[in-house]
């Protein structure tokens, strides 16, 4: 007989599987990512049918399988209802889904993960505004916890390259940062145009030696010299976007007067762009945050 075992866990992906079973993907504090069947899934009335939608956290009990698990028993704890009454709401939360199917493992507890990615769910689900701001406010935190948990956090507190403490320039209009998804965050403007008016200056050196310099003698070693690589600029962004940045560590998202949705727009560009460079596959549910986004910011002209 098949060893049962038993596990609460959150929904988040389906495949269809036969004529009227699911593969339900499953994240779990106790045993981390589970795939398993839920037979007869979407056959009419199926007791399992409901339980093995998006989202919704079961009590479970599976029977082990030889290549899959199936469920032979569900509980539902939790739903959340709100997210698929709002469109904005199921986009981030299914775009939070794909980040977290890429972090999460098998075989070993996520209890973290779980809690994290339960917490943030709930909060978009009880969001009250319906605006584009408020949605991508929300994903941006999502985003940039899950990106914490996982270790690999943007570095949007000091310049990348000199250390230096960077602050938002609010008094000038003009004042921009850089964000080089490569380098791994900020990167101070200033700092980065003179090593590369530096390093032009040492190529320009090279092409063009000194005149009547010694020649160098056989058999002489030569030393080499590793010129700092200069980091690619991804983005540049205002004092608004660097302090809403800054501001995604705390634990509650923070009200910064001014901000509006372009603004909240760049911060999520900028963090998916990182997020797929770490992951190293694109979001796709990002489309769907990309139509929201333009529809609402139609109606609102």
């Amino acid at each position: 007989m098949s060893r049962t075992y038993k596990a609460t866990g959150i929904n988040l992906k389906t495949q269809v599987l036969g004529e009227s079973d699911k593969i339900v993907t499953i994240l779990t504090p106790e045993f981390g990512l589970i795939r398993a069947v839920a037979p007869g899934a979407r056959k009419h009335n199926s007791s399992l049918g409901g339980r093995s939608g998006m989202f919704v956290v079961n009590e479970l009990l599976i029977a082990k399988g030889r290549s899959l698990d199936k469920i032979t028993q569900a509980q539902t704890l939790k739903t959340y209802p709100g997210l698929a009454k709002d469109l904005g709401k199921l986009a981030a939360s299914q775009y939070l889904a794909e980040i977290v199917l890429s972090q999460a493992l098998s075989e070993q507890p996520q209890e973290e993960l779980y809690e994290l990615f339960n917490e943030h769910l709930h909060r978009l689900e009880v969001l009250s505004s319906t605006n584009a701001s408020g949605v991508l406010a929300h994903l941006a935190h999502g985003v940039f916890h899950l990106l914490a948990l996982a270790g690999v956090t943007p570095q949007v507190q000091v310049c990348c390259l000199s250390g230096r403490s960077l602050k938002p320039d609010f008094t000038d209009p003009n004042w921009q940062i850089g964000f080089s998804v490569p380098t791994g965050g900020t990167i101070c403007l200033e700092t980065w145009k003179r090593l590369r008016t530096e390093g032009e200056r040492e190529i320009r050196k090279d092409q063009y030696p000194i005149p009547n310099a010694p020649s160098p003698m056989p058999h002489a070693q030569t030393l080499v010299v590793h010129r700092q690589e200069i980091p690619l600029i991804s983005s540049r962004l205002g004092a608004m976007e660097l302090a809403l940045l800054q501001h995604l560590s705390q634990p509650e998202i923070m009200q910064i007067d001014g901000a509006r949705d372009h603004n909240w727009l760049s911060v999520e560009q900028i963090l998916r762009q990182y997020a797929q460079y770490q992951l190293g596959r694109p979001i796709r549910s990002a489309t769907l945050i990309d139509s929201y986004f333009a529809a609402n910011h139609d109606a609102t002209i």
